[in-house]
């Protein structure tokens, strides 16, 4: 790609009004500098997963993903293509770059330890999920263990009579180091499968396009499709206790009273009213740990801290159930397709080889699947909800404290920063002096607020520097969906309104529309039945609100993001990674989805 066909320069991106001094929230290290980064080199914006501007203290999550997915990728399984993916932040949001592997013999050298590597893992792949997921539950039962001191005026005698040789103020300090240090572990634990289950997928899909040039990227993806995964088993429990409560007779206390704290005041007041909240509870461990939004911000909370969102999911089905509709997800009408296309694909390839190969290459990546969506509850939304609500803990102690006016303020320092504020509280507790914590602080709060507001008005620009010619590493082909052909539409961006958006084909199927435009979860409410939604990303905890909509247009992803996955499978048309599908189309205007041309036709 030529030098002229490029992106700004990070260094060539102005500050947005209000938000002066932006940099000094984030570590040194995550910001960019001339003296290490070429104004030339290659970064997109990572609004999947990180979609508004980085709080200082959310800012963890991304700190955290960077090295665990870099290792995998680097140090521990070797692929030949590809190292790790840089990280940067500019104007709070947050800019990567897939570093390539560029001498062609060390990529060799990589095929030999990788094929060796991950081959262990392929070979032994249910034996070793299975393993993954006692030490992922053990380590979400750690951080739920873990207590926060109050700091009372004086100790418990019990300290004293079982000479316990520590205070609570070094509790407290223990326990946010431990805090932290069960966000770093959860992400190593996080990548340990999922770049695998990426690599077995983009290896099938590369095979097919072998060996039919013809096939479209959307029947390599129904050729998967119709998987059981653990990720939507809350939108299942929803469904469940909505046919329970028609079962129950239950129903008008939904549909009449429709706020969540006036329906359980009711529900307590029958038996079925009753039997119903007990179900309630047992769906809530582990279900309801479901964040509303991506999971890396410490907003939007989550189903458990947060019931409206559940109840309005579950009011939405009862009144499909009341209309005679069904509300089951129709699986074995994909199972049947997805089998007819494998015994199809499998006939018409002539050589054994070829035929040994793709059973091989199709059972691999039908494997590996259910991981690479299972693993975002148990982390994404399990973990990062009891993380969150560790730190509001924290918050609220020095709040109790006087250090901060709101809990929530604590969010507004980094990592590094909340450090130094313990420190002080805890020394100034066991001293007995007075802290500088609420002046200091004050005023730093109160100018990022300001600051954070700032940048949420600005738009990013979707990329920096000089594009390369191939992209190698397989997250950012598989998640983020950037190819040459998406690099291509945004270098070719005007801004004008144009009748036909592309992207790529995530969901097969075609279907025309109203469209609504949705920027963030908080307005999910305003989707009407039967309207299309269009939408920067959808996170998985939205899957509720598929029963009411016909199709889904994102911004963002490839053929392994989730809007992609969870659109299969529950059989809705979908064209992800459009760029700028949220800035092209209005809400009310009639739109049709091709899924299966990844193509999309303002009506």
């Amino acid at each position: 790609m030529s030098a002229e066909r490029k992106f700004p320069s990070p260094f060539e991106i102005e500050t947005p009004s209000g938000a002066s001094g932006w940099e000094e929230m984030y570590p040194y290290y995550t910001l960019f500098s001339e003296d290490r980064d070429s104004k030339d080199r290659f970064w997109f914006c990572d609004t999947m997963h990180h979609p508004i501007p980085l709080f200082p203290f959310d800012a963890i999550t991304a700190e955290a993903w960077g090295p665990a997915l870099g290792q995998y990728n680097s140090r521990i399984f070797l692929v030949p293509p590809a190292l790790g993916i840089d990280q940067r932040i500019l104007n709070g949001y947050l800019y990567i770059s897939p570093i390539p592997v560029d001498s062609p013999n060390k990529i060799k050298e990589r095929i030999k330890e990788f094929t060796e590597r991950a081959g262990f893992y392929y070979k032994n792949w249910n034996r070793l999920y299975t393993k993954w997921k006692r030490k992922v539950k053990r380590e979400i039962e750690n951080i739920k263990k873990i207590e926060i001191p109050a700091l009372e005026e004086k100790e418990s005698f019990n300290i004293v009579k079982e000479a316990v040789g520590i205070s609570s103020g070094y509790r407290l300090i223990e326990a946010y180091n431990r805090i932290i240090e069960s966000m770093y572990k959860i992400w190593q634990y996080h990548f340990e499968f999922l770049n695998l289950g990426y690599v077995a997928f983009l290896d099938f899909s590369n095979f097919m396009k072998e060996k039919f040039p013809d096939i479209a990227d959307s029947t390599i993806t129904k050729l998967v499709a119709g998987i059981d995964v653990l990720l939507f088993k809350p939108d299942m429990e929803i469904r469940r206790l909505s046919k329970l409560a028609d079962d129950l007779n239950l129903t008008n206390i939904f549909l009449e009273l429709k706020e969540q704290d006036k329906i359980i005041t009711k529900l307590k007041e029958s038996e079925g009213g009753r039997k119903w909240l007990s179900e309630l509870e047992m769906a809530k461990e582990p279900w309801f740990y479901f964040n509303a939004g991506t999971g890396f911000y410490h907003n939007p909370r989550s189903w458990i801290d947060d019931l409206s969102i559940p109840f309005s999911a579950i009011l939405g089905y009862i009144k499909k159930i009341k209309k005679g509709e069904a509300i089951e997800i129709d699986k074995e009408k994909i199972r049947k397709e997805a089998k007819r296309l494998k015994n199809g694909y499998f006939e018409l390839l002539k050589k054994d080889e070829d035929k040994r190969l793709f059973l091989e290459k199709i059972n691999l990546a039908k494997r590996v699947f259910p991981y690479v969506e299972e693993h975002n509850f148990f982390v994404e939304h399990w973990h990062f909800t009891i993380f969150w609500n560790k730190i509001r803990e924290i918050g609220r102690l020095f709040q109790e404290k006087g250090f901060f006016s709101d809990g929530d303020d604590i969010f507004y320092l980094n990592r590094y920063e909340v450090g130094e504020a313990l420190y002080e509280l805890y020394y100034c507790w066991a001293v007995g002096s007075s802290p500088r914590a609420p002046l200091y602080w004050k005023d730093i709060i109160k100018k990022r607020r300001g600051i954070i507001k700032a940048l949420e008005k600005w738009q990013p620009t979707p990329a920096l520097g000089i594009p390369p010619e191939n992209i190698t590493e397989p997250f950012t082909i598989m998640l983020w969906g950037i190819v040459s052909e998406k690099i291509d539409s945004w270098l070719e961006f005007t801004g004008k309104s144009q009748a036909l958006i592309k992207g790529y084909p995530a969901s097969p199927g075609i279907v025309e529309g109203i469209a609504r435009i949705i920027l963030t979860s908080d307005e999910l409410s305003k989707i009407q039945e039967g309207e299309i939604m269009v939408c920067p990303i959808t996170t998985p905890s939205w899957t509720p609100i598929f029963a009411k909509i016909k199709g889904v247009v994102t911004n963002v992803g490839g053929m392994m993001s989730h809007a992609a996955i969870v659109c299969r499978e529950y059989g809705l048309p979908a064209v992800v990674g459009t760029g700028f599908g949220t800035q092209l189309i209005k809400t009310g205007q009639k739109i049709k989805v091709n899924g299966n041309k990844g193509i999309v036709e303002i009506v």
